[in-house]
């Protein structure tokens, strides 16, 4: 028997003990292990739970208990969890995380703790819920140097791209519709600025590259200027507009940014919608991998860290070997970075066509018959410290939407 604690009893914590207890006997025989819930970790009680009888509020409970050997932390933020992660780490224990913050902050510096104490930290539900893309980077693709990491990484965000797109509502009504649903936070901000896909597509690249990239140092762009008239114009294009983080090497640079982008129904991630997640990765030797699952929602995601729990238990006494050194990379300026660039500029006249021509040269011009009232085109493939420059000499943009096609 492998003795398990876990910490906060919130939405995730509770799928853990409900995932154990529905799939508990199957999970004993992949694992070798009977897998046992021996604490939980929470400020509050739950009368009438079963659960209540393994309820305890001080943390060094578990701490002082040797029998304790793997940690399942989901409490969510960097403090207090990095502190009470680290104490785990050193004194011997496995620690199993889906918290992205944590990850994204600390996570080389616990993967180099837990190889000292010969134990493991696994974070598999850290990035796309029960989509399992950590385990795949970390072993089945270490064959191949990755090119290109790009994801819908948020459920939120998607989600409102895709009832925009499907009902032509505004991004204000559908954000309210989504928060009724849960499907938003109550403060929406982490989803929809990009912060959370920021710091998803920071991990996903410390792990291909092998070097701590700091989502601090990540351009990230979220979806709140997206209008229904941009959303107009994607449908006559035959595009759709999501939200992608994307990391991509190229000879010595690597890019790294979050920002919405349109592509065609030939990229794999065209059809990625609703609250679904879909990870595309592109080794050299593989070629182009796809994932594609539920990203975020209690089951789903306690599954992935139920299953790191599995890996903890399989491997108690032996560190799994993951490459994510903590020497920083340096990103690229993401001024060399190049793509092409949807422009939308008030007015329609002749000198406004000129103008558009003069600057940047060649353009494909995108019609919408019922906005008379602008000009639109796509660019050629440029820079974006090009796009920016050409970009301040036309003083009547409304919008400008990168385009990945």
């Amino acid at each position: 028997m492998v003795n398990i604690a876990v910490l906060g009893y919130g939405t995730v914590g509770s799928g853990v003990v409900e995932v154990l207890n529905v799939n508990g006997d199957s999970i004993s025989k992949r694992c070798g292990h009977e897998i046992n819930v021996k604490y939980v970790l929470d400020l509050r009680d739950f009368p009438g739970d079963p659960i209540q009888d393994k309820i305890v509020h001080d943390y060094a409970t578990i701490m002082n208990d040797p029998d304790v050997k793997i940690i399942v932390e989901v409490m969510g933020g960097v403090e207090p969890a990095y502190t009470f992660v680290k104490e785990a780490i050193t004194k011997g224990k496995s620690v199993c995380t889906s918290n992205k913050e944590l990850v994204a902050k600390h996570g080389a510096e616990l993967l180099e703790l837990s190889k000292q104490k010969r134990v493991n930290f696994l974070f598999e539900a850290s990035v796309g819920g029960g989509i399992p893309i950590i385990r795949p980077l970390n072993q089945s693709l270490t064959a191949d140097e990755i090119e290109e990491i790009t994801g819908i990484l948020n459920g939120t965000t998607n989600y409102i791209l895709t009832k925009m797109s499907g009902e032509g509502s505004d991004f204000d009504t559908v954000l309210k519709e989504a928060q009724q649903m849960g499907y938003a936070e109550r403060n929406p901000a982490a989803d929809i600025e990009g912060f959370d896909a920021c710091r998803k597509i920071a991990i996903l690249s410390s792990l291909a590259f092998g070097m701590q990239v700091d989502f601090e140092d990540i351009y990230t762009e979220g979806i709140t200027k997206i209008t229904d008239m941009d959303i107009k114009y994607a449908k006559a294009m035959g595009a759709s507009i999501k939200l992608l983080g994307t990391s991509k090497k190229e000879q010595d640079h690597v890019y790294a940014m979050v920002a919405p982008m349109l592509i065609k129904p030939t990229h794999p991630l065209f059809s990625v919608n609703d609250v679904f997640n879909g990870i595309f990765v592109r080794g050299n030797v593989i070629g182009d991998v796809m994932f594609y699952g539920s990203g975020a929602g209690k089951l789903p995601t306690a599954s992935a860290v139920v299953a790191d729990v599995v890996d903890a238990a399989k491997h108690i006494g032996t560190n799994i070997m993951t490459l994510w050194s903590s020497k920083k990379l340096k990103l690229s300026d993401m001024k060399h970075s190049k793509h092409k660039y949807f422009v939308r500029l008030a007015g329609n006249t002749d000198e406004i066509k000129e103008q558009a021509a003069l600057l940047f040269g060649q353009v494909e011009e995108v019609k919408v018959s019922d906005i008379p009232d602008e000009y639109a085109f796509i660019t050629l493939l440029m820079s974006e410290e090009t796009y920016q420059d050409k970009a301040a000499k036309l003083g009547n943009i409304v919008s400008m939407i990168r385009v990945m096609f």
